[in-house]
This record gives C-alpha cells, sequence and structure tokens, in this order.
C-alpha cells in the first residue's frame, strides 16, 4: 500500500517516471496476494501511463 500512495503522489507531482516505478512493483505485490485492490493500482498505472 505504500508504493501505491507513493506512486499516487508522485503523479500528482507529474512525476510519472517515478510513479510507474513505485506502481509496478506495488502491482505486482498486490496480485500475487490476490489482493482486490491490486484493481485499483492496476487502472491507476494504466492512466499514469497513458497521461505520461
Amino acid at each position: 500500500m505504500t508504493l501505491w500512495w507513493l506512486g499516487h503522489l508522485a503523479a500528482q507531482q507529474g512525476e510519472y517516471a517515478k510513479a510507474i516505478s513505485y506502481l509496478q512493483p506495488a502491482l505486482e505485490i498486490l496480485q500475487r496476494l490476490k489482493s482486490p485492490d491490486a484493481e485499483s493500482v492496476s487502472a491507476s498505472l494504466d492512466r499514469i501511463i497513458r497521461n505520461s
């Protein structure tokens, strides 16, 4: 969750490469844990990649 929030904050500051570097490992971890939050992180990551 910390990586997710760091990615979110970096994206808000316009630091898209840094945001992606936080969100990708967050997504991998959440997917391994089969967390329902993985879908939200995936959506955030997709949105940032499209906007960068």
